[in-house]
């Protein structure tokens, strides 16, 4: 009896250990947690495969950086981890976070800068992304030393914010993110318009001016040119350009409908005041309305309305435009 306890001992025993062997190794490859864990990390430049591991390890990714780190080295297979900024759950196994490091599957946090909006309305949303907090972004933009680093001749970045989606992740403060707004405008700037500049009479902010001023006025983009020459028009003549969108400029957000006192408000913007354009943008505009001011259409209209379709009536004539209003909007 005895000796039949010991032979199945020894039978039993490397079966046993190779068992415990397999569970083990399987227990490290599973993931440690149900995907309820995420962290944002950084492979910087230069670390080592090991040492990021041990992040991972830390931040509760991964069950052991040795394992990760030979596992990894095999599934390369000639290619090599990219550094960026990744996105991982303690629900992902090990085949995952390696193939998003060799495939460079870097993590995007997008904000998206819509057509002609403020300053005011970009500080609104990304407090409401938890990026920053809305007095901070404003405070950046009319920072001087950093108006003065991107070359901007003005009291803000109104204006030079390009409406575009941009990657928050790597941007650790509004003024990195004025920085690569900027620096999109620019990009898009010099490519599209800058020849156009040199052969206008405005000047660069005179140009955004106007643009921002038909991008809030616009609802059908085939219009801009046509609000444009209004406009165009108006300076000509030395008409106040009365656009509703400038009487609250810096007060509250335009949402299309502009009521009497607000144009009976006297603004430095309202150009139901002013003569002439507002001192700057009211906005961001995007490259059609830059287009539609340096290329207003050759038209005799002075007025326009809009008509109920989010069209406008354009006019010749004050009497015209009255009628056109009494139709439309009375």
């Amino acid at each position: 009896m005895k000796k039949t306890s010991q032979k199945q001992l020894k039978l039993y025993l490397p079966l046993a250990v190779a068992i415990s062997f397999i569970l083990f190794i399987s227990f490290l490859f599973m993931p440690p947690g149900d995907g309820e864990n995420a962290k944002v990390v950084e492979l910087k430049q230069g670390e080592s495969l090991y040492q990021f591991a041990k992040e991972l390890k830390n931040e509760k990714i991964i069950r052991s950086p040795i394992l990760f780190t030979l596992y990894t080295k095999i599934s390369e297979r000639g290619r090599k981890v990219q550094s960026g900024v990744y996105k991982f759950t303690d629900g992902m196994n090990l085949a995952t976070i390696s193939h998003k490091l060799i495939t460079g599957d870097v993590y995007e946090n997008r904000f998206s800068v819509p057509e002609g909006y403020s300053i005011f309305q970009l500080a609104e949303l990304l407090e409401n992304k938890g990026f920053c907090k809305k007095e901070n972004f404003l405070r950046a933009c009319t920072d001087q030393e950093l108006l003065k680093e991107l070359g901007i001749k003005g009291t803000s970045v109104e204006g030079y914010l390009y409406p575009s989606t941009y990657n928050l992740t790597g941007l650790s403060s509004p003024e990195d993110l004025i920085r690569a707004m900027v620096k999109q405008f620019n990009k898009i700037y010099e490519k599209k318009f800058s020849g156009a500049e040199a052969r206008s009479r405005l000047s660069r902010n005179e140009i955004l001016t106007l643009a921002s001023m038909i991008e809030k006025e616009a609802i059908v983009p085939e219009e801009k040119p046509l609000i444009s020459s209004v406009f165009h028009n108006r300076l000509k003549k030395k008409m106040r350009l009365q656009s509703d969108p400038t009487a609250i400029y810096g007060v509250r957000a335009f949402g299309g409908k502009v009521y009497k006192q607000d144009i009976l408000t006297k603004t430095p913007y309202n150009t139901y005041w002013i003569k002439g354009l507002p001192p700057g943008p009211i906005g961001n505009p995007p490259a059609d309305a830059i287009y539609a001011a340096l290329n207003p259409a050759n038209t005799d209209y002075y007025y326009f309305v809009a008509r109920k379709d989010g069209t406008h009536q354009f006019s010749r004539s004050l009497k015209e435009h009255n009628q056109a209003v009494d139709y439309y909007l009375k």
